[in-house]
Order: C-alpha cells, then structure tokens, then sequence
C-alpha cells in the first residue's frame, strides 16, 4: 500500500504544475506517475490530484498502445469529447430563434441583432420543451445565429406607446396564421436616398495598394444625377426580396407600385392561390397609417388582383422593429460599402447581387417613373376605400378589399 508521503508529495507536485497542463497533458502526466508507483498507483494518484480512475487509465492506455496516439496539437483523438448540443438536436436552433421572433430588434444598418430576453429566460423556455440546455449555453447558441445581448436601456426608442409589445405580439401571431396557411406576408419600407456620382460610401472594400478609389471631396448633390430611392419588399417565409430603384419622390403611390411589381415578378407564381396578402410597414413615410394616399392606391391594388390586403403598422418609434431592416436593408449596405455609386446601374446591380449564408436573393430593378408629390385624396374617395378596421388599433391594424366583392 502506498503511504500517505507518498500521495502528499504528489498532491503537492500536482498543485505546482496543474494550471501549466493542459486536458491531455494532466492525463498523461498522472499516468507516467501512476505507472512508475506500480501496483495501487492508479488510486494514490487519484487520491492526490482528484482526477478520475477512469481518466487515469485512459492516460495509461495512450502511453501503453500507440494505436491510440494522435498529433501533439490535439488535446482528444478525433471525435472525442461531448458531442455539441445542435448535433443531438438539430431543431434547438430553430426552436430558440422562434422564442426570440416576437422580441428581436437591432440595428438597421448591421447585420447584428439583439434581444431583450433574458438567457435564464430563453433557457427554461426551451427546457419545458424537452431540452438540457443552460443560461451560459444560450450565449453560445444566441452568438451562432447572430445575436447579441445588450444591456435593458438599449430597448427604448423614444417615446413608448403603451400597447407597443401587444402591437408586436399581434403582427407575430398575425405572420403565423398567414405562414401556416400558405399567404404571402411581406415587410416593406424605403431605404434611405443615395447620392448617385462619385462619391464616397461609407465603409472600406480591398483595392490595390495605395491606390484607393478617388470621389469628391464634397458630397453636394448633383442636380443632373440625382439620387437613387430604393423601396423594398421582403418576403419573410421565402427569404427573397423585391427592390424598385425609384429616381423621383418616395410616395405612396410609388411604394404600392413597388409592391405590384414584387407581385407580378415574384410573388405571384410563389403563391397560385393566394386571395390574401399580409403587409408589416413602419408608421410614417410613403406607407404611414394615416396616409390616405397609401391606402387609396392599397385600394387599386386590391381590385386589379381581386386580392383581400391586411396591413399592420409598427407603433411610433419602433421602425428598428421591421423585418426588412434586418433581413435585407442590412445586407445591401454591406454589399455596396466602400463602392461609389456612380449610377443606377451600379445600384441596380448591386442590390441585385446581394447575397447571404441562409440563402436571401434580391431583384431589384430601376423605376424611371416621375412620382408627383402632395397628391391628395378628397372625403368622398376616401369614403369610397373598403377598409376594415380590426378591434385591436384600428390605426394600425386594418384590411382592405376588393371594391366588387361583398362583405
């Protein structure tokens, strides 16, 4: 029987290097010691570094066999270790993304999202679903979809309607139910006007060596180029987008013409026998709930089609909230960042190569249209707009349907 010197001096080694070891190092270096104590020297050594039995014969095994050795660089043999969480389930992935879909915000310009749901939250969630997963997992698996969790002040923009998360609780629900029953749902909204010349973009892209891509030094605008309007459609179940590159005014004539053209290239032969059409937009702009204009040309849409149109605006000061801004907007500046936008073809071209990992593609086509600001529609059109509003924020919350149909 080994004596307890023997197991004190050992501890005390083990205490000087353990933090120098690494996970195949220390199993080594206990199976070196345990072989040259003999008999009982799997247990002493045990006893004074705490480590397994089982991991000290392992060790043995890898001095003994040399079957069993790998490259010095390697701390387990292939496929060693505890296999990863998204591999026994592959549907924990899905599962946390679609815990987070009432919640997600970020930055329109980023490709980067967070989420205001706490990780302990997010892992009893899933835990009730049948899951072992930790709050410290979470992190892990919130970074591999692209996530990131910021501090609570980061929630507020501006001013909070007080039926703000019901608002956004209702167009989760609403996207579902038209998801589940094979509809088109789609985010609109107008991204930000471009300068179309030599002028610098924001951002850097790989060029030759001290030659950079020389523009103007100032940015002012030039009345013969103008600037490119691009308004987008994103298709939120196929993951595909529709942007028109307007050269005039961003209105609501020219944001509903943009939503035909979506329809008739696009969306049309994805959905055969659609009779209905979810539209999530922000508050304000061309699609702004109280625009009259916006529902008047809604209107014609619906009756050139013979199809029922539900829209669901976003609450004031959530534009962030869109789908949209995340999903497309995002992607195209990246895309286009550090490029001059020279022209429309450039744009065009741009926005039209746009891809990403989870497989977004985007058509986009020039709009050479001249869209004429302040129109207005008088009391008696506005009369004549079938239009339903839904109990819950009517202002928000409202369906627009064929002139010719009955209730």
């Amino acid at each position: 029987m080994i004596n307890k010197d023997v197991i004190n001096k050992l501890k005390n080694k083990y205490e000087l290097i353990s933090n120098h070891l690494n996970e195949r190092s220390r199993r080594i270096w206990a199976a070196s010691e345990a072989q040259l104590l003999g008999h009982g020297g799997v247990a002493a050594v045990s006893k004074a570094t705490g480590l397994s039995r089982v991991t000290i014969n392992f060790g043995l095994n890898e001095l003994q066999n040399k079957a069993l050795s790998f490259s010095p660089e390697k701390i387990r043999r292939n496929g060693g270790g505890r296999k990863k969480l998204i591999d026994k389930d592959p549907k924990l992935l899905d599962d946390l993304e679609k815990l987070l879909e009432p919640s997600v915000r970020g930055d329109p310009e980023s490709a980067l999202r967070w989420t205001c749901k706490s990780t302990r939250h997010l892992a009893e969630e899933l835990n009730k679903k049948g899951y072992r997963v930790s709050y410290r997992k979470i992190c892990d698996l919130l970074s591999d979809l692209g996530y990131s969790l910021q501090s609570n002040f980061k929630t507020k923009e501006g001013s909070q309607h007080p039926d703000r998360d019901k608002q956004f609780l209702h167009i989760y629900r609403k996207v579902k139910l038209f998801q589940n029953k094979g509809d088109p749902v789609i985010s609109v909204d107008a991204k930000k006007k471009e300068l179309i010349g030599s002028y610098k973009n924001p951002g850097k892209e790989w060029s030759p060596k001290g030659k950079p891509v020389e523009v103007n030094v100032h940015d002012f605008p030039d009345p013969k180029r103008g600037k490119a309007a691009p308004y987008g459609v994103y298709d939120i179940t196929k993951n595909e987008g529709w942007v028109s590159v307007g050269i005039s005014s961003d209105t609501a004539e020219f944001a509903v013409s943009s939503i035909e053209k979506w329809w008739l290239k696009m969306g049309r032969e994805k959905y055969l026998k659609a009779r209905k059409i979810y539209i999530t937009a922000d508050g304000g702009g061309s699609n702004s709930s109280k625009s009259r204009l916006w529902k008047h040309e809604l209107q014609k849409f619906s009756n050139k089609y013979n199809i029922e149109v539900y829209v669901s605006h976003f609450p004031p000061g959530t534009s962030k909230w869109n789908n949209i801004e995340h999903k497309m907007f995002s992607y195209i500046s990246i895309n286009w960042r550090g490029k001059p936008l020279i022209d429309y073809n450039v744009v065009v071209n741009l926005i039209g190569n746009t891809k990403t990992k989870s497989g977004l593609e985007i058509r986009a086509e020039l709009d050479p249209r001249k869209y004429e600001k302040g129109i207005k529609i008088s009391d008696e059109d506005f009369l004549k707009i079938k239009i339903y509003k839904c109990k819950f924020h009517g202002e928000w919350n409202y369906i627009i349907k064929p002139q010719h149909t009955e209730v």
